[in-house]
């Protein structure tokens, strides 16, 4: 009830040999790790876009928004409270 021994793992990789065959296991792998790859740059270009996303939301965002002051709006919010 332990842990399988090497001979194990070797009678168990025959028997898929034997059911699957050698080429259409290569065509898993390669199938396989094409997915794999697709992932990986798809995960690449959703940061990449986000970043563009992020740089492109700071060069339009208002200077008041982002956190400094403008000496036109404090002139309009002191008129408005006189």
């Amino acid at each position: 009830m332990g842990s399988f021994s090497i001979w194990h793992w070797l009678v168990v990789l025959a028997v898929v040999v034997l059911i699957f065959g050698t080429k259409k296991l290569r065509n898993i792998g390669s199938d396989l790790g094409g997915a794999i790859r697709s992932f990986k740059q798809s995960m690449k270009e959703d940061d990449e876009k986000a970043k563009q996303e992020q740089a492109a939301g700071e060069e339009t965002k208002p200077l008041s928004q982002s956190g400094r002051v403008i000496d036109a709006e404090v002139t309009a919010r002191e008129k408005k409270k006189a």
